[in-house]
């Protein structure tokens, strides 16, 4: 398996540099995912965009944790797991809707669980859903919008699931109590 560095400000490529304070900015440190993708300043700069842009997605703080979870679960992301418990806590998200997502149970309402049946059917089947599975997600109250943005956290998350698959990011110290 090849080693890939992960970067600091003093180490990383030029392009990355101003992208690695953005990170220290925005979470008081450059995360050790950062670090890597820093090796590839438009892979780091598309990952921080669509992050920026997931969370302003029409979904709810929980709505978004259980859009990230899902994926970072299924993805088996040793690194996303922890680092998105310790995010979903920093937003407000209750600890028993993020522990029903990582023990595989019901979650608290089934319009939740119904985003997370939906979230799981696009990543299995590569997008693909069919027309009864669409009415179910609408029938929940979601919208095509809804929709168009798991695409979108799933972008992010296969950018991240797979580059800690690739690199075994180590888990960072402030993630390391959701492992």
């Amino acid at each position: 398996m090849a080693q890939f560095d992960i970067h600091t400000l003093d180490s990383a490529p030029q392009d990355s540099k101003p992208l690695l304070q953005d990170s220290i900015n925005t979470f008081g440190m450059i995360p050790n995912l950062h670090g890597v993708m820093a090796e590839s300043a438009p892979h780091l700069q598309a990952y921080q965009t669509l992050h920026t842009l997931f969370l302003q997605s029409a979904f709810t703080s929980d709505e978004k944790t259980v859009v990230w979870q899902t994926i970072n679960i299924e993805h088996n992301c040793h690194y996303c797991v922890p680092a998105h418990s310790a995010i979903a806590k920093s937003m407000g998200v209750d600890d028993t809707l993020n522990q029903a997502l990582r023990d595989h149970t019901a979650l608290p309402n089934e319009r939740l669980e119904t985003l997370r049946t939906t979230v799981l059917q696009l990543v299995r089947n590569r997008g693909i859903l069919s027309d009864k599975e669409q009415q179910q997600f609408f029938d929940a109250g979601y919208t095509q919008q809804h929709l168009l943005d798991i695409i979108l956290g799933l972008a992010q998350k296969i950018m991240s699931n797979y580059v800690n698959h690739l690199a075994n990011t180590p888990v960072d110290k402030p993630f390391e109590a959701f492992i």
